[in-house]
């Protein structure tokens, strides 16, 4: 089944991440990308924390395809299981 677009939760500044979830038909997955991981994406200065939702906006289509390869390749962590995002996510 193909992941579809469900919702930002919201930025973790003491963390560095942003947590958001993506759906399974009914099943909701918890999903989460590092900050480090969205500055590698838009190889730009880092991003300010008021400015990560609206970078992970820009940046949804790109991660959201990332989550979909590891979903696929079932690549969970953590308890709940969900998927967590890296920048070596992203290269290659």
């Amino acid at each position: 089944m193909t992941l579809t677009t469900s919702r930002f939760i919201g930025h973790e500044q003491d963390r560095g991440i942003v947590q958001f979830s993506m759906q399974d038909g009914a099943k909701e997955i918890a999903c989460a990308i590092s900050t480090s991981a969205m500055d590698d994406l838009e190889r730009g200065p880092r991003a300010r924390p008021n400015e990560r939702e609206a970078q992970f906006t820009r940046l949804r289509e790109r991660i959201e395809a990332c989550v979909e390869r590891k979903y696929q390749a079932t690549e969970f962590e953590g308890t709940p299981p969900g998927i967590v995002l890296r920048s070596i996510d992203f290269r290659g």
